[in-house]
């Protein structure tokens, strides 16, 4: 009787939590598109489309573009380095008068590079 209970109890807890990172995440991923972002859900948002292109790159490029030991390096320089670029690029679009995108910014463009670089770490073979 109790397991039964255990069981009914442990299901509906479950769907819950599900559901409600199902809300969470649907939520990241339209955050990044919000005049007035939260930062602390359009950085996952980032992070899934990140995550994404890395998976749509492992279409073209299914194997890894560097090598050997350097692919954990590529890992941790990468990121940073795109993260940069995407900063100074920010930077420049603001000298010229235009629109900044958040990407823009070195967090954003590092997770999305972060994101990206793991999966195809993960998955290029």
């Amino acid at each position: 009787m109790f397991e039964l209970i255990f069981e009914v109890i442990g299901e509906f807890l479950l769907q819950i939590a599900v559901e409600a990172l199902a809300e969470m995440g649907l939520r990241s991923l339209r955050e990044p598109f919000a005049k007035a972002p939260n930062p602390w859900l359009a950085a996952p948002g980032y992070l899934v489309f990140g995550a994404v292109a890395g998976g749509l790159s492992l279409l073209v490029f299914p194997s890894p573009l560097v090598g050997g030991g350097l692919r954990l390096a590529n890992l941790l320089v990468t990121p940073v380095l795109a993260g940069l670029a995407m900063a100074w690029l920010g930077a420049w679009r603001v000298r010229r008068g235009q629109e900044v995108l958040r990407l823009d910014r070195f967090t954003y463009g590092y997770l999305f590079a972060l994101a990206l670089a793991l999966v195809r770490f993960g998955f290029a073979r």
